[in-house]
């Protein structure tokens, strides 16, 4: 079996900048969903002049469908990210405690009093 080699100061500095990356893309997501539908009603019509509320011109109806279908990707992507980072943090700390109990295991065995057989005892 091949050894692990995490260090895992280093896996907490790329989660760091992972989560920094991922946050930035969550902002960015918020601000067009915030957008999106101001998009589409300032893109107006090609019929000419209204009056009340702006129909939906065929920008409109794009952006529309644009925010339905790609919508529910970014949230999926937002939502893998996250349990990526999160996976990733607790296999860490998981290999931490491993090697913590495997010390502690070691460091046991070594306490333990030594059982002495001379010979001609026990069992013959």
């Amino acid at each position: 079996m091949t050894a692990w080699d995490i260090v895992p100061s280093e896996v907490g500095a790329v989660l760091t900048r992972c989560g920094k990356a991922a946050e930035g893309l969550s902002k960015a997501g918020q601000a067009v969903q915030k957008s999106l539908p101001a998009a589409a009603i300032a893109a107006g019509t090609i019929s000419g002049m209204y009056c009340g509320n702006a129909p939906k011109g065929p920008v409109g109806a794009a952006l529309a469908e644009f925010g339905s279908k790609w919508g529910k990707d970014l949230t999926y992507i937002a939502k893998r990210t996250t349990m990526s980072l999160t996976g990733a943090r607790e296999a860490t700390q998981a290999y931490m405690e491993g090697d913590l109990k495997m010390a502690a295991n070691a460091h046991n065995a070594a306490l333990t009093e030594p059982v002495i057989r001379m010979p001609g005892q026990g069992k013959k």
